[in-house]
């Protein structure tokens, strides 16, 4: 059996990851269970969202991004493969935008964190009030955020290693336990707090509160094209990649579905609270068994399970804008890295925001209401990322069709993209739009507060981008990273495309150069 990493040797090889590594890198990126709690509001028919969400939008992402990656392999990410299809200026747009909605969404999957450790207590009453200090969340929000910070300092090997037991001693094996618990619980005749009759199966999508949840629940499965990012550290990418691809993807539904409705088992639709229910879930769910000391221990495997994703989340986008940022697009100090090679100047940016979006916690009236607010902006700003993915992945099968491909989508020469991105590009769009709408089922506050914030977010952060592109200089450019930087292994197209001496690409990749 190969082991999941190499330490780099002196001629600097990188660090490689395995298939195994790379699905636990996927699995923690994308699965998270605080969000479960949300969904068990909507009772079985969560079920039909779950796998609508999964052939809409997990099936496209995972395929498409499969594709791109293996046909461009190049440094850049999603950056290389819009701007290939559209130019240097949408290409950072998408890099940005992938960047940025994970340091907007750091503060809510951290709040889960710190109630998780409030959790660890012997008492669930007390337990549940702390859990509700804004003061305490804040606290524990800035420790585990830059805990994990630091760790991704540290390297891939640190970073890589507690990503792949972090998810799989705090989510997949609590995921597990969930729903084994659950189905036991079911199975001995128990009575459930949901209903399980077929006909509550499909949802009235004549409501638009069922439409917000149809629209929401697509980014419980984004996050598959993050590991493109460490793609050339793979043994044998063109095989191991779409393999980790479908391992986490099963993984991931199975999770969310079944994981859901163990939740539903045991605490009624009308208790739910979106940051308390999972762990309130497993201390009824211990309690029944008689292994209530179990409780506590579950706590900790929970908020290791935060600490894993979040390293992955802080490391894999932030290290994909490093690499373009270098070639020109970012000022010199975001440039930074150390004697690992990690972006810290990119990190501690990312810090500073991290911290000014927790104060939210302390400065809203409710932790759910900021959760919520904050959950909603990242979802809008990654759904413009994918459309520009899928996009691209369409436009690419006609401009460069010859381009080698280890992983195609099956289904002839544009036909079998069309349908998958075409899929992918709708269920994005619609729910985009549908995003602006407030969920009935959670307070929100003011809703035309609640919406001018979040269109004011998209404006501000979705904007922030062009006005970089637009100032960018050529002493920003890393002569040893653009050198490093390579070119499209596809045909250049001479209207739009300029290549630099040497055969690399420098600021303005896809012929969008300044001259200066």
């Amino acid at each position: 059996m190969k082991n999941d990493s190499k330490t780099p040797g002196k001629g600097g090889q990188l660090a490689r990851l395995g298939v195994f590594t790379l699905a636990m890198i996927n699995v923690s990126a994308i699965v998270s269970l605080r969000g479960l709690p949300a969904e068990t509001t909507y009772g079985l028919s969560s079920a039909f969202y779950y796998i609508f969400a999964a052939l809409f939008f997990l099936m496209p992402v995972s395929l498409v991004a499969a594709e791109l990656t293996t046909g461009w392999p190049q440094k850049g990410g999603v950056f290389r493969w819009v701007g290939e299809a559209f130019g240097a200026r949408l290409g950072f747009l998408a890099i940005w935008l992938q960047w940025i909605q994970t340091t907007i969404w750091f503060p809510t999957v951290l709040t889960f964190a710190a109630v998780a450790l409030a959790f660890v207590g012997p008492n669930q009453s007390w337990d549940q009030a702390l859990a509700a200090n804004n003061i305490y969340v804040l606290i524990i929000v800035l420790l585990v955020y830059w805990t994990a910070t630091l760790l991704n300092m540290r390297g891939m090997k640190t970073s890589g290693g507690i990503t792949k037991w972090g998810a799989l001693v705090g989510t997949v094996i609590p995921a597990a336990l969930l729903v084994l618990m659950g189905m036991v619980y079911w199975g001995q005749g128990n009575p459930v707090d949901i209903s399980l009759q077929a006909r509550d199966f499909i949802p009235d999508l004549s409501k638009f509160n069922n439409i917000v949840l149809a629209a929401s629940i697509f980014l419980f499965y984004a996050g598959m094209e993050m590991s493109a990012v460490h793609v050339k550290e793979c043994e044998n990418p063109s095989r191991d990649y779409p393999l980790a691809i479908a391992i986490a993807s099963v993984l991931t539904v199975c999770i969310f579905v079944f994981g859901t409705l163990a939740i539903g088992f045991i605490i009624p639709q009308s208790q739910i609270n979106l940051t308390q229910s999972l762990l309130i879930a497993f201390d009824r769910l211990f309690a029944y068994f008689d292994a209530s000391w179990l409780g506590s221990l579950m706590a900790v495997c929970l908020a290791f399970g935060v600490l894993a994703q979040v390293v992955a989340w802080v490391g894999g986008p932030s290290k994909g804008l490093l690499q373009v940022g270098c070639a020109g697009y970012l000022p010199r100090f975001m440039q930074r890295t150390n004697k690992a090679g990690v972006q810290v100047g990119i990190l501690i940016v990312q810090g500073c925001v991290v911290t000014l979006l927790s104060v939210l916690f302390v400065v809203l009236p409710s932790v759910q209401t900021a959760y919520q607010v904050i959950s909603q902006l990242t979802i809008l700003l990654y759904l413009i990322m994918y459309m520009l993915m899928f996009a691209a992945g369409i436009y690419l099968r006609y401009a460069a069709p010859d381009v080698p491909r280890a992983f195609r989508i099956p289904g002839g020469k544009t036909l079998g993209m069309w349908l998958i991105g075409g899929l992918g590009m709708l269920g994005s769009l619609v729910a985009f739009i549908f995003s602006f709408i407030p969920p009935g089922q959670i307070p929100v506050g003011s809703p035309v507060a609640y919406v001018g914030i979040l269109i004011a977010g998209v404006v501000v952060f979705a904007g922030l981008p062009f006005l970089i592109y637009a100032m960018r200089r050529p002493g920003w450019a890393d002569p040893d990273a653009v050198a490093e930087f390579e070119p499209s292994p596809g045909k250049k197209r001479g209207d739009d495309r300029q290549e630099q001496p040497g055969g690399s690409f420098a600021p303005g990749l896809f012929g969008e150069n300044k001259k200066a």
